[in-house]
């Protein structure tokens, strides 16, 4: 299982609609590593301002790394912590996380770090098992 869920909010799953708020915090305390980093990340853009914000250092493990993983990967997870930050997320290769701000004049950078050509060029053999 990828988080801890709670006794209670798996009863409120069961039950119909579940507190977001809750969710996010059940997030937060499964994967401590992913949000650090994406907490982290929006710090920075917010304290420096541009068009984003990233991280390019490897995980320091494999549980490090399966949490981004986790987090990036999940249509939900991912949803609720753009929703819960403010932001647009990106990701590439294992670890290389992004945030974005919603402002519309972010979309263009957003488009080139997501592009086909930016996935190629972001490329290591250093990588190659991540």
């Amino acid at each position: 299982m990828s988080l801890d869920v709670s006794p209670a909010l798996l009863e409120q799953a069961e039950r119909g609609e579940v507190d977001e708020a809750a969710f996010v915090d059940c997030v937060r305390t499964s994967l401590p590593f992913a949000w650090e980093m994406i907490d982290s990340l929006v710090a920075r853009l917010r304290a420096d301002g541009g068009a984003f914000a990233d991280n390019q250092t490897p995980p320091p493990d494999e549980q490090a790394r399966g949490q981004l993983l986790r987090a990036l990967a999940s249509d939900a997870i991912r949803g609720a912590l753009e929703r819960h930050f403010g932001v647009r997320l990106a990701f590439q290769n294992c670890h290389r996380v992004a945030v974005f701000p919603l402002d519309p004049a972010a979309d263009e950078r957003l488009a080139r770090f997501t592009s086909v050509r930016a996935q190629l060029l972001n490329q290591s053999p250093v990588l190659r098992d991540c």
